[in-house]
């Protein structure tokens, strides 16, 4: 495994030696990570907390890392020979990938040495912030499609690391295979791939190339169907083919299109091998696709059966950047929370202050989830007794509710700087995340015009965000 200590911004290192001189260092910090409101953002999929875990139990500076920081001359010697020593000790508690998660949740938080949770930032932010951005954008593909969908966008991805941690982030989302084989390999998922155009192009005519990669792959022929005429001699070569494999005892797999009017010619496709006899050959569609182009595509009436998606999908092209941020929720001095809080001008820009429990609250009745609950750290809620929900801006937007049941959202990743359970296969993710979505109104999580789910502050957590606000400090005692 790469050493991927050195993966922070430089003020990390910076704030790290200045808490170092002052003697701070080792003050117990509390951070929070979380993402503000977007206008494209219904519902977010929680994913690369794997790989976080991965990088805090890894957290250690090898020889070269600390050469290239003498490097800089910024640096004193005592506090390189502390860093040489250094390892994560700490504390984080994080939701589960695969969780439904919304604007201004603290997804994950981190307790630790102050110099220890500073350092981490940037490669946290970089883990959750990537993946959750892509298992979000492939389970918004995935609904618009009903299933099937294959992520096809390795070369498309910003650089090697996008593409393989884009596929495992796109399998969560609910992909059901990649055709990146280094993800295949790495996560244990499905790969799937046939042919490129240049296979039909580089043989003498289009029925020979069908029939050579039928040669080669008999019992899983997929014959792409665009590169000269689709309707004039794609489908109806590719029908030749799958005669004459049936009469060898094989069944075709089926044929993809790549590019023109997809839902005209997957509907002609269809027709032309059901009456050729091919009822069970599938239709696949790639080129250029998302889940507003794929939703167009139903809504027209398109026969096709799977769906190979790229650029759109690995790049999250409408949505390149979550917009997560870690920010200081508190410290301790002498086994005291002190809470800290930012101020802003922006409203949605104010952070919640203090050590917080996340926890979502179900109708037992329907068994759909009302609202998320944001509250200080260590209280409960009691399920016997009426709880009141309000807006935590338009305190006015109230709302009542009686016979319900409590989930704390987070739990244990990293105690004491290890891991406390180990990894999950992605099929197991996958299958969390579709099943928690089912706790959901379609209503909170559709396409167009969704409704906004609630996420409110406890009383308590609102009475100390209002006392800390009007005090205009970011530090109340």
């Amino acid at each position: 495994m790469r050493n991927l200590t050195l993966l922070t911004d430089l003020y990390e290192l910076t704030m790290g030696q200045g808490y170092f001189n002052e003697g701070r260092h080792e003050e117990i910090a509390v951070f929070d990570v979380f993402f503000r409101p977007n206008a494209l953002i219904t519902y977010s999929v929680a994913a690369g907390m794997e790989q976080a875990a991965e990088y805090l139990e890894n957290l250690s500076f090898g020889e070269e890392d600390l050469d290239y920081l003498r490097s800089l001359g910024i640096f004193t010697e005592p506090y390189l020979n502390y860093l040489s020593r250094l390892r994560f000790t700490g504390d984080v508690d994080a939701v589960r990938e695969g969780e439904l998660v919304f604007p201004y949740e603290p997804i994950l938080s981190v307790r630790a040495p102050m110099i220890e949770a500073q350092l981490v930032e940037t490669a946290l932010l970089t883990f959750v912030n990537h993946q959750t951005l892509i298992a979000s954008k492939a389970a918004k593909i995935v609904d618009a499609a009903g299933g099937g969908v294959m992520e096809f966008g390795l070369r498309r991805a910003q650089g090697a690391d996008a593409g393989i941690y884009g596929a495992r982030a796109a399998m969560i989302g609910g992909c059901v295979g990649t055709s990146n084989v280094y993800a295949g390999k790495l996560f244990h998922v499905p790969v799937s791939g046939t042919m490129a155009h240049s296979w039909v192009m580089n043989f003498p005519s289009e029925l020979e190339a069908f029939r050579a990669y039928a040669r080669s792959f008999p019992g899983n022929c997929l014959l792409l169907v665009d590169t000269y005429d689709t309707l004039r001699s794609g489908i109806p070569n590719a029908i030749t083919v799958f005669r004459e494999l049936r009469e060898k005892g094989y069944e075709p797999k089926g044929i993809r299109l790549d590019s023109g009017d997809l839902a005209y010619l997957s509907k002609e496709a269809r027709r032309m091998l059901d009456e050729a006899g091919f009822e069970s050959a599938v239709v696949c569609a790639s080129g250029d696709l998302d889940e507003y182009s794929i939703a167009s595509l139903k809504e027209q009436g398109a026969r096709i059966d799977s769906w190979g998606v790229g650029t759109k999908l690995i790049t999250s092209a409408d949505l390149p950047a979550l917009g997560g941020v870690y920010k200081l929720a508190a410290v301790f001095e002498g086994g005291k929370e002190i809470p800290k809080i930012k101020l802003s001008d922006t409203t949605e820009k104010i952070t919640n202050p203090g050590v917080k429990e996340l926890y979502r609250i179900y109708d037992n009745k329907t068994g759909k989830a009302i609202a998320d609950y944001i509250a200080r750290g260590g209280e409960k809620i009691d399920e016997g007794a009426p709880l009141e929900l309000f807006h935590p801006v338009e305190t006015w937007k109230r709302m009542h509710i009686e016979n319900f049941r409590v989930r704390n959202l987070r739990t244990p990743l990293i105690r004491g700087g290890k891991r406390t359970e180990s990894s999950r296969p992605l099929s197991e993710i996958a299958a969390y995340f579709r099943a928690e979505k089912a706790h959901f109104w379609e209503e909170y999580t559709r396409r167009d015009m969704p409704h906004i789910y609630k996420v409110d502050l406890s009383p308590a957590l609102y009475a100390l965000k209002t006392e800390m606000t009007a005090r205009g400090k970011g530090v109340i005692t």
